[in-house]
């Protein structure tokens, strides 16, 4: 589930930081769809207008812990 926006997010990492650092992204396919201020604004405008599960939200930080969970 959500590969595709995965993939795209970290081969596009640096560009989106430079123009959206800090922010939470909603990535759909290979397309940034929206840009919020807050993951809990991208979920809530998403439940509003997509169907959940149909999008990603990332927020949008350089490096591999941005997009990294290491659980012990």
């Amino acid at each position: 589930m959500f590969e595709e926006e995965l993939d795209f997010f970290i081969k596009n990492q640096d560009g989106l930081v430079k123009k959206y650092a800090g922010k939470a992204l909603v990535i759909k396919g290979n397309e940034v769809c929206a840009v919020h201020n807050t993951p809990l604004e991208a979920y809530v405008q998403i439940q509003r207008d997509q169907q959940l599960g149909k999008a990603m939200i990332q927020v949008c930080l350089p490096g591999p812990d941005a997009y990294t969970v290491t659980i012990n």
